[in-house]
């Protein structure tokens, strides 16, 4: 039997603060540990306060499928936390500043990890500081070129620019956006999709306006024209299912219905699932079933890291493996 592969998460752990209580999350730890309970090696690279929020973090992840002793602690930043206010199901943040994860510090330890990495998951809020900005883009940079790397662009003002999402771009192989950043990301990037000048044949049917996502196929042609690295451009549209695009084809999925809890840590399972099949050779519509299928189990579960019950995983796997 082969070794399980080897996941990253780098960026922020905190304490999302939601009017009934408190749940850890933070896009890449949320990542990694449903890239654990899939049944990849995964490991968070992120940063603590050496405070109660910290050591409760490290219990609360203890029971879980991923790895915490890479984690390093801050003596003189808080662990990060994040207010959450609700609407109409959807959350809303104001994130603190500055937390421990705002001085992710390159280590010899993380080096030799990313060096023995199959898929490392960034994004661009971990990168708001400079100090963590520097360390992530290192750590990615020195990734092997088979490992395969997840930009999660997760924009939230204004802890975003354009020079970052332009140098994380230029370092990943996959990017993965929501369908409300699409636009944001074209603007700060100055790119139009009517510059597209090479659009690839088997795109121009669905370029027509009668096809519901044109303009996000558009978008992805133009971002994949753009980086020569990017290999793959995932978009996700809630409770409409999901786009994805390579070079050579797309594949668009409806999406499940589900009664949505507070849809923190859909995005992230829908990345995890991704990565997982993605690493396992899977086609597009597997890719996008299995994503699908974990967001919206996400999004029907109160918080980022709720209990998965054994029958819930392999009901799942199941229909997962039905498609493919």
């Amino acid at each position: 039997m082969s070794e399980p592969h080897l996941v990253l998460g780098i960026g922020e752990l905190l304490w999302d603060v939601l009017p009934d209580g408190q749940q850890l999350g933070g896009a890449p730890a949320n990542f990694a540990v449903m890239a654990g309970r899939l049944g990849n090696h995964a490991a968070i690279l992120s940063r603590i306060g050496r405070d109660d929020l910290g050591r409760q973090a490290i219990d609360r992840l203890d029971p879980m499928p991923v790895e915490t002793s890479y984690l390093q602690v801050d003596p003189a930043h808080e662990t990060g936390r994040v207010t959450v206010r609700l609407e109409a199901g959807q959350p809303y943040y104001t994130i603190h500043e500055p937390a421990a994860w705002d001085f992710l510090s390159l280590s010899d330890e993380w080096l030799q990890l990313i060096e023995r990495a199959d898929a490392i998951c960034f994004g661009t809020l971990a990168q708001r500081h400079q100090e963590s900005q520097r360390t992530i883009q290192t750590l990615v940079a020195e990734a092997s070129a088979a490992c395969t790397c997840i930009l999660d662009v997760n924009l939230r003002a204004p802890y975003y620019s354009s020079e970052v999402l332009q140098e994380s771009l230029e370092l990943a192989t996959v990017m993965k956006m929501n369908e409300s950043e699409v636009r944001v990301v074209l603007e700060l990037l100055d790119l139009s999709t009517e510059e597209n000048t090479s659009t690839p044949m088997f795109m121009e049917a669905a370029m027509e306006p009668r096809f519901a996502s044109a303009f996000l196929l558009a978008a992805a042609g133009r971002l994949l024209g753009e980086f020569p690295a990017l290999q793959m451009v995932a978009i996700t549209k809630g409770s409409r299912g999901s786009l994805l695009v390579t070079r050579d084809e797309w594949h668009e999925h409806p999406g499940f219905p589900v009664k949505v809890a507070d849809g923190i840590g859909a995005g992230d399972a829908f990345t995890a699932a991704l990565t997982h099949y993605l690493l396992r050779g899977a086609n597009l519509a597997t890719l996008n079933e299995a994503g699908n299928h974990w967001g919206g189990w996400m999004a029907s579960q109160a918080g980022a890291m709720p209990a998965l019950p054994n029958p819930v995983r392999e009901a799942i796997a199941a229909a997962i493996e039905q498609t493919s």
